[in-house]
Parts: C-alpha cells; structure tokens; sequence
C-alpha cells in the first residue's frame, strides 16, 4: 500500500481533479471523487472526461500494483446513466495477466450503488531491470 500511495501521490492530475485513494491491493484499487462543480458539464452532469479520469485512475493502481510499471495502451469507457452530485466510485479489478499485457475492468458507481459507466483497458507490462 506505500508504494501505491506513493505513486498516487505523483499522479498530479488525478489530486487536481479532487480523486481520492480508498484502497489498493495486487491486481484491485478502489478510488472516489466528491462531485464538485468543475466536474459538471453544460448540461449540469459530471462530465465524461472527469468519470474516465475516475476509471483511469484506479486502473493505473490496480495495474502498477505488483511492481511492476505498467502503461495503458488501450481503454474504453461506456456511460450508462449520468451523475449529478454526491460521491463517484471507481472499483478496478484485473481480468487477465502475463507478462507482458493484463487487462482490467473498472465499474464507476455512485454512492448509492448505481451504475454510471463501466471501463475496460489493457497495460503494457515493462520488463523489470534487475
């Protein structure tokens, strides 16, 4: 869990955009966002890209959590319902895992429990140097 704080903590996009880390473990993080008013859209519902950036970044922890750096090198996100205020959580959990690609599907909810979009995405697993 140090590492993965650590590396939460150099993720400066992720604090600007006012993400929290709850919990990380081997292949699994769970993040949350207080929806604020910068997260809204013109039509008064959090905007897509605030909700990727959720998903996103409880995928960069559940793929970086064994050590090893990993890097996106594809993602997709369906929204199912919009979000207007509370909390968002984002729950990623591994799919698959060799040694050089793993994948991870990401549900976005809200406090409440519903669903508001579900995220897909696959890493590139660098060697490790010795």
């Amino acid at each position: 869990m140090d590492d993965a704080v650590r590396f939460f903590e150099e993720d400066s996009y992720a604090r600007q955009a006012g993400i929290e880390l709850i919990d990380v473990s081997p292949g699994r993080a769970r993040v949350k966002m207080e929806i604020r008013e910068q997260h809204l859209n013109s039509h008064r519902t959090v905007h897509g890209g605030a909700i990727f950036t959720l998903a996103d970044t409880a995928f960069a922890l559940a793929s970086n959590s064994h050590g090893i750096p990993a890097a996106a090198i594809n993602a997709h996100i369906s929204f199912l319902t919009a979000a207007r205020s509370g909390i968002l959580y984002a729950e990623a959990e591994e799919f698959s895992r060799n040694p050089k690609l793993a994948s991870y599907t990401v549900h976005v909810t809200g406090e409440d429990g519903q669903r508001i979009a579900i995220f897909q995405g696959m890493v590139f697993r660098k060697t490790p140097h010795p």
